[in-house]
């Protein structure tokens, strides 16, 4: 059993873990040995609770399927056990990412004095730039 929190577990018989052959370097080994791992998981045929389908569906991933299936590949390790771990880490911190739920957020206006004290610098500013301009001179003075 995959444990995503205190109360949701994934059973391992609802993820689909194949081993296949790793890309890149690697000698010898990575033409004989299946080291990397592919994982499949269907979202809807899944024992999950129904909202976290719902939130795992609405996700905007590359990795979720337009059939609703998630699709991990694992190879960074040289070994496929730990290319087995790594995707069920990876498979278990994307269904935490939809448990939590979101915060509501507040809409706040800024304070009065806040209001003022942002008037104040921009007064400020002004003074100062009007003070860099020369003296005496005035916009006429160019015909």
């Amino acid at each position: 059993m995959l444990q995503i929190s205190d109360q949701i577990f994934i059973p391992l018989n609802e993820i689909d873990l194949h081993a296949i052959r790793s890309r890149g370097s690697g000698g010898q080994n990575v033409n004989k040995v299946a080291t990397a791992v592919h994982l499949r998981f269907d979202i809807n045929a899944s024992s999950l609770p129904d909202f976290i389908k719902e939130r795992l569906l609405k996700l905007t991933d590359q990795r979720i399927t337009t059939e609703g299936v998630i699709v991990l590949k694992a190879q960074q390790h040289r070994t496929q056990g730990k290319n087995r771990a790594e995707a069920l880490l990876r498979l278990r911190d994307l269904v935490r990412s939809v448990v939590a739920t979101p915060k509501k957020r507040k809409p706040t206006a800024p304070t009065r004095s806040a209001r003022e004290k942002r008037l104040q610098r921009k007064m400020h500013r002004g003074r100062i730039k009007t003070l860099r301009k020369k003296i005496g001179r005035s916009d006429r003075d160019w015909d």
